[in-house]
């Protein structure tokens, strides 16, 4: 490949008088795992919506090869923490009307969701509505949808907070197969143990700074330490902010992430949706 999919340089995010991200250069390469690991109000969820295209920064550039990922959107696929999926449609029914909107027929849809639907055993719960799907359910749904159109970039935002130790570790899986067939996926989480388990490269977000990047024997010899927990500690001494880093209400954001999803405002009444 010629150069980076998503090249971020001097990216700053200021909510008011706070400052929750300052100066992150990184450059996201194709057929990668990448965790941004971090505790809450490090930054890395600011720092993921930036990088799907949802909120702008305040200072600095991020393009999706040489345009600037705010119009390229298309070619991200996003699971937010809470799946905002539609109780009155069916699993396929939310798919489908996701991947509509980015101008995909609904026989490519499905073929593309066919063949990760089996992995996470959810083909025969595809017909079912969501409401009453479980949280790994609606998880593994959320995954079909954002991969239903073909993204180059999976952004996953703490995919298995709340799920049981098998949801877990299917999506785990269905991560690691997305890397061999040469996907990129950017994997947020709090979990150290995990982001070593699924990540090739681990990105250490603290108090909106990037601490370390590499991977995890390169952590490893950055600071000398024997295990990935002893190594993060060392890199995250300074004691930790409070979770201040956005300002906004959770509303404004779950329109933000809902406009990302559908590309414009639903029209359809979201009575008992799941979230």
């Amino acid at each position: 490949m010629g150069g980076p999919l998503l090249t971020l340089s001097g990216v700053a995010k200021r909510f008011g008088e706070v400052e929750a991200l300052t100066h992150v250069d990184l450059d996201i390469n194709a057929g990668q795992v990448i965790g941004l690991v971090g505790g809450n109000g490090a930054g890395k969820t600011t720092l993921l919506r930036l990088m799907a295209g949802v909120m702008e920064p305040t200072n600095g550039s991020i393009l999706f090869g040489t345009e600037p990922v705010s119009t390229m959107r298309s070619k991200l696929g996003v699971v937010p923490e809470s799946t905002g999926l539609y109780s009155r449609l069916t699993a396929w029914e939310n798919i489908r009307y996701h991947s509509r909107m980015y101008g995909i027929s609904d026989e490519v849809a499905w073929n593309r969701v066919s063949h990760f639907a089996n992995r996470l055993e959810i083909t025969d719960s595809l017909s079912r509505h969501t409401k009453g799907f479980s949280r790994g359910m609606r998880q593994k749904t959320a995954l079909l949808r954002a991969l239903a159109h073909g993204p180059d970039i999976l952004l996953l935002d703490e995919p298995t907070a709340g799920l049981d130790v098998t949801s877990a570790r299917t999506v785990r899986s269905l991560v690691g197969q997305l890397r061999d067939e040469g996907g990129t996926v950017i994997y947020s989480t709090h979990h150290l143990a995990e982001a070593q388990q699924v990540c090739d490269r681990i990105i250490i977000v603290h108090n909106g700074t990037i601490r370390a990047d590499g991977s995890p024997s390169e952590l490893l010899e950055m600071t000398g330490d024997t295990t990935l927990e002893n190594a993060y500690v060392s890199l995250t001494s300074d004691k930790a902010r409070p979770r201040n880093e956005d300002k906004s209400k959770d509303g404004r954001l779950s329109k933000w992430w809902r406009k990302f999803l559908t590309g414009s405002t639903p029209q359809i009444k979201e009575v008992g949706e799941d979230e």
